[in-house]
């Protein structure tokens, strides 16, 4: 909050606060700030003192007055902003951020500039108290000793990726019925990783990829930053809407789907996972319109093993599935890895190395011996059973709020009906020191909604769904 005592005016503590939401993103190019007399009341501070602030930022190049509009983010903010000078005329402008790469950066960044010390709802991952173990540092000590750490360090590792971690994953994939040999697994840096080398590999610029909508806004930002064409269908309770689909295959060869992008278990931010009938009815539309599958299962480590996945009941021939363990393991462990057809692995394998030529070896092998001891797999019961109980206190605390559910409560995310605009929702939730995840991040085009995405594990805070009452209340 603005305070007085502070040895820095309030037009200064405003301007700074505005300043530091547009570099950091989470107010992105072409946001419009919130009017003269609207941000006055919001902040309790004189309109003179909101119009010297936002003179600031004018005089920053970090927004721009539209007449009789209002004040909004500047489109070459991104750069850096500031006036033009004589010694940067020359200079080409950089290209404009695409829409959905900025919105999606906003949520990424507040992974790493946090807002405050409090619980943050709109995070994507679990506390850190959730995550912290004894067999993970044990694991490293074992890959880290002296004869083991020169053998890893000394060379590059196996192309594919450790072959010890890959043998581990195939007897996983084995347990959810994913049929994939060793050979047919490439370790990655992370599931995003995986997804990149899959569209890198398939696919070329203006081709046109069909994507859940809402969905992970940093899938619509990768594709389009790529200059795919994004095809937005709708997710439901049981799976894709098919029809969309369909019309979407049938439209003419030029702009028939390429690709379609699913995550078929505790969908985020919905929650939903797929059932067995749609999954038939996806593949019979893969299979007549000749486009690939790509199965993101980040969430395998918080679902029952029996779940509906494509990838098992296509035996990957039309799907690739994509894994991790950044979420269930810890997020800087980017480790992950993909798994498609024989055919098709070494198209995979050859764009892995051009961009990255190996992944590390010494946490592959640390996770290989996790898994083979059982470790991941009791640390994800002990998850699971936790998150069971903070979704339950969470789900109560949302309604005793006045929020409705818009979907059935699963998983890690829950998809939350505020009854307000959730974009000015969230910049005044900023200001209280709490991260909102909007549900305008889940969608390609940013379409203005009431809806916003919570995270079970970081939303069971009475204090914060207080704060959020009175703040949505005065919207």
């Amino acid at each position: 909050m603005l305070t007085r005592t502070s040895t820095q005016s309030l037009t200064g503590q405003l301007a700074d606060r505005f300043s530091e939401r547009i570099r950091n993103r989470l107010l992105a190019p072409g946001a419009r700030l919130p009017s003269v007399r609207e941000c006055a009341r919001q902040q309790g501070v004189s309109p003179h003192t909101v119009v010297a602030a936002y003179d600031q930022l004018l005089a920053q190049g970090l927004v721009e007055a539209r007449r009789q509009r209002g004040f909004y983010v500047r489109d070459s903010a991104a750069a850096g902003g500031g006036l033009e000078t004589a010694s940067t005329r020359s200079t080409p402008a950089p290209a404009p951020v695409p829409l959905v790469a900025a919105d999606a950066s906003a949520l990424i960044r507040g992974m790493f500039h946090r807002p405050s010390d409090k619980p943050q709802p709109g995070m994507g991952v679990f506390p850190s108290d959730w995550l912290e173990s004894t067999f993970m540092p044990a694991a490293v000590r074992r890959v880290t000793s002296s004869k083991a750490l020169q053998e890893l360090s000394l060379q590059y590792g196996e192309p594919a990726g450790d072959g010890g971690l890959r043998r581990s994953l195939s007897t996983k994939l084995a347990g959810i019925n994913v049929p994939a040999a060793p050979e047919q697994i490439v370790t990655t840096i992370g599931a995003t990783h995986a997804l990149d080398i899959v569209s890198r590999t398939l696919l070329r610029a203006g081709d046109p990829v069909m994507v859940e909508e809402p969905g992970w806004a940093l899938e619509f930002a990768r594709l389009e930053a790529l200059g795919m064409r994004i095809l937005p269908v709708p997710r439901k309770a049981d799976g894709p809407d098919l029809e969309v689909m369909e019309r979407y295959c049938t439209a003419g060869d030029a702009h028939k789907p390429k690709l379609f992008v699913s995550v078929s278990v505790l969908h985020n931010p919905t929650g939903y996972s797929l059932t067995p009938g749609s999954a038939h009815r996806v593949l019979q539309l893969a299979n007549r319109h000749d486009f690939h599958i790509v199965e993101d299962d980040t969430y395998s480590h918080l679902a029952p093993e029996h779940a509906t996945r494509l990838s098992a009941l296509d035996g990957l021939q039309r799907t690739i599935y994509v894994g991790g363990f950044a979420k269930i393991l810890a997020p800087n462990w980017r480790i992950g890895f993909l798994a498609a057809s024989p055919a098709l692995v070494g198209r995979l394998l050859e764009t892995k190395l051009l961009a990255t030529l190996t992944s590390p070896a010494l946490f592959e092998r640390a996770l290989a011996w996790c898994i083979d001891q059982g470790q991941l797999r009791r640390h994800a019961e002990r998850i699971r059973v936790r998150l069971d109980g903070a979704r339950g206190r969470t789900v109560k605390l949302a309604l005793a709020a006045g929020c409705t559910l818009a979907s059935e409560p699963a998983g890690l995310f829950g998809w939350v009906d505020t009854g307000v605009d959730t974009d000015a929702l969230t910049q005044r939730m900023l200001d209280e020191g709490y991260l909102l995840a909007p549900g305008s991040l889940f969608h390609a085009r940013r379409p203005p909604t009431t809806l916003m995405r919570i995270n079970f594990a970081t939303a069971q805070d009475a204090t914060f769904w207080k704060v959020f009452a009175r703040v949505r209340d005065q919207l």
